[in-house]
C-alpha cells in the first residue's frame, strides 16, 4: 500500500482559501472521548498511482475500500479518514478531519443521518461554496426496516420503527455505492474514465457477485434460520438478502455496550429454543453480553462478526479490504453459528484459536 504526500492539485485554491476559517468547525464538530481525529490516511491511504493527482477522502471504510479499488491505476488518491481500530459510526473526530476534508478534491460519504460529523461537515462545505466535490454512496439504495429479518411485533418494533443504514452487507446494494463511487471519481478524473468503469465492472463482478453467491451457498445449506448476535443491529441486509433471521440484542441501532437485562433475557430464550452453541461478536464492540450468554445459557463459544466498520492494526498491515473481511471474519463465523461446520473446519489456519472468545 503506496502512502504518498498530500497530492493536492492546483485546483485546490479555494479550499485552501477556506482553511483559515475552518479551525472555528471545532466548536461544531467536537472532540469525542473514543478517539482523536485520524487525519487523512488514519487507517491507511491507497493512491491510484500519481503524486499529483486528485484526492478523495472517504467517511467509512467499506467506500474507501471500494473507491481504492476503482482508482487502482489511475492518478486518483483515496484516504481513508477514520483510525485504526474505531468504528466508524459511532466516531466523532476533532477539526481536522473537517479541513481534510475541506483540502480533499472529493469527500465519499455514507449519506445524511448515519455520520454526524460528516453531516455537519457536508453543511460546512455547502454553506460556504467549498469547491470539494460531494459523493453520496447511498444515492439510489432502498433501505430495510430494522427489525427488516425479524417479527413486526417483536418488542420495540412499532409503526415508526426507523431505517437500517448498513446496506453495504448486502452485495447486491453494495454494487449499487460501487456505481455511485464510481461516477463521482469520473467526475474527478474524467481523462481516465475507461479505466474507472472498468475497475468498477471487475470488482462488482469478480468480488460482489462471488461474496453474494459465497454467502447463499452457506445460508442455503443451514438447517437453522436464526442466528443470535451479541452485537449491535448491523446485520438485518445479511438477513433480508438470504433469508435468516438474524437476532441482535437490541433492535434499534445502539452499541451493544446498551443492552438491557430483557434483551438478554430474550437472547437466552431463543438460545434455548433453537438449541444455539455459538453465537456471534462484534469485533470492535464490548464482548460482555457475549460472555454472559456464555455463563448464563448453553452458549458454548462466540465468534467474530463485523459490519465493515472498521479495522484492526493487522488488517491495515495484510492490505484487508472488505472482500478479505468478509472471506476471513464474517463467513467463517456465520458457518459455525447456523451450525454447517465445526469451529476446526472453517477458515484459515488457525483460524478457531485466534477467535474462540477473543477479546
Amino acid at each position: 500500500m503506496t502512502r504518498n504526500g498530500s497530492g493536492f492539485s492546483g485546483q485546490s485554491s479555494t479550499r485552501r482559501a477556506f482553511l483559515g476559517s475552518a479551525v472555528g468547525i471545532g466548536a461544531t464538530v467536537g472532540l469525542a472521548g473514543c478517539g482523536g481525529a485520524g487525519g487523512v490516511g488514519g487507517a491507511g491511504s491507497g493512491t491510484g498511482g500519481e503524486d499529483d493527482g486528485p484526492v478523495a477522502v472517504a467517511s467509512f471504510f467499506s467506500f474507501y475500500d471500494f473507491a481504492r479499488k476503482i482508482a487502482r491505476e489511475t492518478p486518483v488518491t483515496v484516504k481513508n479518514l477514520v483510525p485504526t481500530g474505531l468504528h466508524g459510526h459511532g466516531w466523532e473526530p476533532d477539526a481536522s478531519v473537517t479541513r481534510d476534508i475541506i483540502d480533499a478534491d472529493a469527500f465519499i460519504h455514507v449519506g445524511e443521518d448515519f455520520q454526524p460529523w460528516a453531516d455537519r461537515a457536508i453543511r460546512t462545505i455547502e454553506d460556504d461554496d467549498v469547491d470539494t466535490q460531494l459523493i453520496n454512496v447511498r444515492e439510489g439504495v432502498e433501505l430495510v426496516d430494522l427489525a427488516a429479518s425479524l417479527d413486526r411485533d417483536e418488542e420495540g418494533v412499532g409503526a415508526n420503527r426507523g431505517k437500517d443504514p448498513h446496506f453495504w452487507l448486502d452485495p447486491r446494494r453494495a454494487k449499487q455505492s460501487v456505481d455511485n463511487v464510481t461516477e463521482g471519481l469520473v467526475d474527478l478524473a474524467p481523462d481516465h474514465e475507461e479505466s474507472l468503469r472498468e475497475n468498477a465492472e471487475t470488482y462488482k463482478t469478480d468480488v460482489l457477485d462471488r461474496i453474494d453467491a459465497d454467502y447463499q451457498s452457506i445460508f442455503d445449506r443451514a438447517e437453522r434460520d436464526v442466528v443470535q448476535l451479541a452485537a449491535h443491529n448491523a446485520f438485518q441486509y445479511i438477513g433480508v438478502r438470504y433469508g435468516v433471521r438474524m437476532r441482535p440484542l437490541v433492535v434499534n441501532l445502539a452499541a451493544s455496550g446498551d443492552v438491557k437485562p430483557s434483551d438478554i433475557t430474550e437472547a437466552k430464550q431463543v438460545i434455548a429454543d433453537n438449541d444455539i452453541r455459538y453465537v456471534g461478536a462484534g469485533v470492535f464492540e464490548t464482548r460482555k453480553p457475549a460472555k454472559q450468554l456464555i455463563a448464563e445459557t448453553a452458549v458454548e463459544s462466540y465468534f467474530p462478526v463485523t459490519p465493515y466498520a472498521g479495522v484492526r492494526e493487522e488488517w491495515v498491515e495484510e492490505e484487508w479490504g472488505y472482500e478479505e473481511i468478509a472471506y476471513n471474519v464474517n463467513m467463517p463465523t456465520f458457518e459455525v453459528v447456523l451450525g454447517n461446520e465445526s469451529p476446526k473446519d472453517v477458515g484459515p489456519d488457525g483460524w478457531a484459536e485466534q477467535w474462540r472468545n477473543f477479546e
